[in-house]
């Protein structure tokens, strides 16, 4: 009788006996190591961020998402497809966000809103619509807000619990093409040229 012994997984020897010449032989297989993959690291590879929090990346087709307006009119992006988008992700409780967006709405906004090539919505983190049509007054922006209940929309191109402001610039085709977080002067700069460029 002939005994084989097989180390498998790290568990112990499992002994399978099988008819031979009558020598007694133990063969050891070598060690396999397996790493238990779970649900839950699926979901963290699919949604592996950059250091700011992001989980979508310049190049790719920026996510799909319904909103509705806070004048009641319901948006998708990819109806927006052939203009070019930009997604401003903002709240009211945001000191950066009340900073940037009067500038959105000079430089960006008032500048490109008659052009039919051009969207900008500004995407409201979980707050009620009267809150967020009052918010748009304090701050003097004219541009469509829109409601982001539980910041589903946010979670579609940022880790749920990372921080705001962040503007997604989007081309005629789909693709994301820029990506800001917090808001600084040569950043603001290089979305506003890139708007115009995109735009000619």
């Amino acid at each position: 009788m002939k005994k084989i012994f097989f180390n498998f997984i790290g568990l112990s020897f499992v002994t399978l006996g099988v008819l031979s010449c009558g020598k007694k032989t133990t063969v050891e297989a070598p060690q396999i190591e397996v790493t238990k993959i779970t649900a839950s690291d699926i979901v963290n590879v699919s949604q592996e961020a950059d250091s700011t929090g992001y989980i979508v990346k310049v190049g790719q087709i920026a996510p799909n998402f319904n909103i509705v307006l806070t004048d009641g009119k319901e948006v998708t992006l990819d109806s927006l497809r052939g203009k070019v988008v930009m997604l401003q992700f903002t709240a009211s409780w945001c000191g950066v966000c009340r900073k940037e967006m009067p500038f959105i709405e000079k430089d960006i906004w008032l500048k490109h809103k008659s052009n039919p090539n051009f969207a900008l919505i500004g995407i409201d983190r979980d707050e009620p619509l009267d809150v967020v049509i009052n918010f748009a007054k304090a701050t003097g922006v004219t541009y469509p807000m829109g409601l982001d209940p539980n910041a589903d929309i946010f979670a579609k191109y940022a880790l749920r619990k990372s921080g705001i402001t962040r503007n997604v610039l989007i081309d005629r085709d789909g693709k994301i093409v820029m990506l800001t977080r917090l808001f600084n002067d040569e950043e603001f700069a290089h979305l506003t040229q890139k708007i115009d460029e995109l735009l000619k």
